[in-house]
Parts: C-alpha cells; sequence; structure tokens
C-alpha cells in the first residue's frame, strides 16, 4: 500500500470532498482523484460513493478511515516525540485549547502545574468554542484541549478523552448580597438575583433541568458565557452563581463569595483531550497528575 494515497484519501475524507481537500493539500482535484484511485485498485474496493453533486465513504471507505485516522495519529505521535527530543535544551511550545465553558480557576489551576515540568516550556492558550477547538486539535495546531465534556459524538476526528477529575456544584454569593436575604437554599434562587452560566456550557443545560425538576423559577438577572464575567458580577453582589465545589477555598479567599447551597446531584466533569492514546508529552503527563492528586483528590 502506497501510505502517500492513503493520506491522500484520509485529507479528502475528512476535508468533505474533493475540491476542498486539493485546495489544502495544494493539488488539482483530478490528481487527487488519480491517488485516490489508485489506492482503492490497490485495496480492490470503493472507498466513495457519489450521493447527487456530493461524495459520501463507503462501508470500506469508513473502515479505511478509521486505520487512516489511527496511522496518522501515531504518525503525529512520532513527529512530537521526535521533536521534544531535538529540542532537548530549547524552549518548547506547548499549544493548549480551553474551551470557553470551563471556569477560568479550574483552568488555570488544571494548567499552572505543566509550568513546573523541568522542560523549558512557552505555553500558548486558546480560548474558544470546544467545537472549534477540535478541529485545530485534529490539524495539529493544539496539543491538548480543556473541556468541561468529552469529545461529542457528532465530531469525527480521531482523538481521546483523558478524565481528569469531577466536582459536584455549589451555589455562591458575596456577604453583601446574601445579608440581605436569609432565604433557604434552593427557595432563595427566586428572591436574589442568580447568574447563570450560557446555554452552550454542558452545566447549564444539567442546571435548566435541576431547576425545573425542582419547579424553581429563579431571578434570572445575567446569563454569561465568560466565567471571569460571571465571577466580577458575583463578587460585587450582583447575583448568587454556581461553580464547582472543589473551588470553594479559592473562592472564599480571593472574591469573598461564600458557598450558600451545594447540588450533589449535578457533576461537573473535566477532561483533557488529545491525539494521543498513550501520554507521552511531559507537560500534559504532569497536568493529570496534578489534576488527579491535589484538584480532584481522584
Amino acid at each position: 500500500m502506497n501510505f502517500k494515497h492513503l493520506h491522500y484519501f484520509w485529507v479528502a475524507a475528512h476535508a468533505g470532498g474533493i475540491a476542498r481537500a486539493g485546495e489544502q493539500l495544494h493539488i488539482s482535484p483530478q490528481t487527487l482523484s488519480g491517488q485516490i484511485k489508485l489506492l482503492e485498485e490497490a485495496l480492490d474496493k470503493k472507498l466513495f460513493r457519489k450521493n447527487g453533486r456530493t461524495l459520501e465513504l463507503t462501508d470500506v471507505g469508513r473502515v479505511t478511515l478509521g486505520y487512516a485516522d489511527e496511522i496518522f495519529s501515531l504518525g503525529s505521535e512520532l513527529e512530537n516525540a521526535a521533536r521534544r527530543e531535538s529540542e532537548s535544551g530549547a524552549q518548547t511550545r506547548f499549544r493548549v485549547g480551553i474551551a470557553d465553558s470551563v471556569p477560568k480557576a479550574i483552568a488555570y489551576r488544571l494548567l499552572e502545574p505543566a509550568l513546573g515540568t523541568a522542560m523549558s516550556l512557552r505555553m500558548i492558550c486558546h480560548e474558544g468554542k470546544l467545537h472549534a477547538l477540535l478541529a485545530q486539535l485534529a490539524v495539529h495546531r493544539l496539543d491538548l484541549i480543556i473541556a468541561d465534556a468529552p469529545i461529542p459524538a457528532d465530531v469525527n476526528i480521531k482523538a481521546f478523552n483523558h478524565r481528569l477529575g469531577r466536582s459536584s456544584l455549589g451555589c455562591f454569593g458575596a456577604s453583601t448580597l446574601m445579608q440581605r436575604n436569609k432565604q433557604s437554599f434552593p427557595k432563595l434562587l427566586g428572591q436574589v438575583p442568580v447568574l447563570l452560566p450560557g446555554t452552550d456550557s454542558a452545566v447549564r443545560r444539567k442546571l435548566d433541568h435541576w431547576l425545573a425538576l425542582h419547579t424553581i423559577a429563579p431571578h434570572i438577572v445575567g446569563e454569561f458565557d465568560d466565567g471571569a464575567m460571571t465571577m466580577a458580577f458575583g463578587r460585587e453582589g450582583r447575583g448568587v452563581l454556581f461553580a464547582p465545589t472543589v473551588l470553594e477555598g479559592q473562592l472564599q479567599a480571593e472574591h469573598k463569595l461564600t458557598m450558600v447551597g451545594q447540588i450533589n446531584t449535578i457533576v461537573e466533569e473535566f477532561f483533557a483531550i488529545s491525539i494521543e492514546r498513550r501520554i507521552s508529552h511531559p507537560a500534559v503527563a504532569m497536568i493529570m497528575d496534578a489534576a488527579r492528586s491535589e484538584l480532584f483528590n481522584a
């Protein structure tokens, strides 16, 4: 088998078509089609079939794509390992994507241990929606993603979830706000201003279900995709907010926020997502070890 032909097929399958793949590979669609045809001849099977004006994978094509994902994922791991070896003594770039639904305090405490590795590291962080970050990971523009959800089922990339830990959900409020209301939790949610995470976050969906289950109509005054913005409003007494209970000490010390209630039935999970199935990057290994032994006590 010619692995160059396999690579062309792999790019075309992920790009969703010959024309788009040709642009990415900087070759003509005719040349690309010819290379894929040679692979089909070598396998004696059709990998694509026409569906109107588009191409779709055959059953054999889907199987072939799975193997190709594995092959090129391992190849990327080899390149990364060789690059780290050749750059020993030089500063290594560590590119991290952070899902915008992950609390900033959690992201910091997960990533900070990586700077404690013996290697000279330059950490480059990008924040965004999980789907967009996964697209960057798929083309090896990121080494790792920190997320509050595993890879979605509708995302077709070869990557691996590494569970970092979990935490129940707490409700926190500034003392100035809570002194004006003596209701107990969760009744107070109908009386005091409430700050909620954005509708795209995994915890928001769980929280909406919990509120409906308990027939609670919260007095919502703000919804934020940015957790830091939520924290700023909460610190000033503009509303109670929700955050992982593992942050209770930090929120009290840094923001003067007191936990006024806890929802044990809502659990936030945090994941490191990488192309590597077996973690070899020392910075990623440090993050996972610290998360499990210190932050989440797993």
